[in-house]
């Protein structure tokens, strides 16, 4: 099974009380010198080309003298939130090379290009427009993946940094010349992403929605799948959407795990995965239970998309726990417990968010 679009195009979800209080009490909203609707004033832009001189649906845009000074020094104390919590006076040697657009997709997010005059190395960050289920994404991110990330946000400004890795879609293209054994790397890091996404409905992870960071080892080169984008978490409600086997765009990766792995081995990995992830959930104490509490008190998709996914994850994991789940939220908190459990207990699924 495959397809190739969410069945709509997904609006826009505001930050409620609750998880604006959240976000400030672990530090992730903050006051910023700018805001996302200030990048949209600017004079010109032109097309970003790739280096083969292809489009890259991406447009630099420029500003106007005194303007570009404004936005640039506030940027550059963006970068130092990110990186140093504001402290400005590490960062006097860099400077802003470019600021791209983005016209594609629901984000439309503008990524910053900063370098260091002093060696010209250089790194990236975005301002989007801020949005609940991509915050709760990020957040989930950070806490059941292997995977730290930081992100801001004030206001209706979401500020994320960026994730380094190949791009997908440009890396499969070049699978084909990786070893058997980097293959039967890619394939068992393949089922470990796939069961991340399931576990917490993590949705859209095509090829060109996750990179791959890679990591040489002793022998050959270790390698792990990173999601780069959050905007679907917990909205559609096709199963299979959360599943990345079942994007084709996935197939290279998907044709080595046939190729080298046994369903016993798959089911190791999944095994494996689960475990890491409930040591996450243990980690992180109070503060995963409290995400929780808010994301299932949140309206996050419409009924009717509530309605078909707690039905199909019902039937998956041939259980009626999700019968009485009224969000996204407390959909996607029955499906963490189930997955984790060894044997399915509903009795005591819910009990600890309500």
């Amino acid at each position: 099974m495959a397809f190739n679009a969410p069945s709509r195009k997904k609006e826009s979800i505001p930050i409620n009380a609750d998880l604006r209080k959240y976000l400030k009490k672990y530090s992730r909203e903050v006051a910023l010198p700018l805001q996302y609707e200030d990048l949209l004033d600017y004079s010109s832009s032109l097309p970003l080309l790739d280096q083969q001189g292809n489009d890259t649906l991406w447009e630099t845009v420029y500003f106007q003298g005194h303007r570009q000074t404004e936005l640039y020094d506030a940027l550059k104390t963006i970068y130092a939130l990110l990186k140093t919590d504001g402290d400005i006076g590490a960062y006097h040697h860099l400077t802003i090379a470019r600021i791209d657009y983005c016209t594609f997709g629901n984000t439309k997010p503008f990524r910053v290009r900063i370098i260091n005059r002093l060696n010209d190395n250089y790194d990236h960050f975005y301002v989007k427009r801020a949005d609940a289920s991509r915050v709760y994404g990020l957040e989930l991110e950070d806490l059941l993946s292997p995977n730290r990330i930081t992100f801001l946000v004030d206001g209706e400004t979401l500020i994320e940094e960026h994730i380094a890795g190949i791009p997908g879609d440009d890396f499969m293209q070049k699978t084909r010349n990786e070893s058997v054994f980097n293959q039967i790397r890619l394939a068992k890091e393949f089922v470990k992403f796939n069961e991340r996404c399931f576990v917490r409905l993590l949705g859209d992870m095509r090829a060109y929605n996750f990179v791959v960071d890679i990591t040489p080892d002793i022998e050959g080169s270790q390698f792990r799948l990173r999601a780069i984008d959050f905007d679907q978490q917990s909205y559609e409600g096709r199963k299979s959407f959360y599943l990345p086997q079942y994007f084709k765009e996935n197939n290279p990766i998907i044709f080595m795990g046939v190729k080298h792995m046994t369903s016993e081995t798959v089911r190791q990995y999944q095994l494996e995965e689960r475990s890491l992830i409930a040591a996450r959930v243990k980690a992180s104490g109070e503060r995963f239970l409290e995400l929780m509490k808010i994301m299932t008190a949140d309206d996050l998709s419409p009924p009717d998309k509530v309605e078909q996914l707690k039905e199909e994850l019902g039937r998956h994991h041939k259980t009626h726990a999700f019968k009485d789940c009224r969000t996204m939220g407390e959909i996607v908190w029955v499906n963490i417990q189930l997955v984790l459990q060894k044997e399915f207990r509903q009795s005591d699924i819910t009990q600890e968010v309500n």
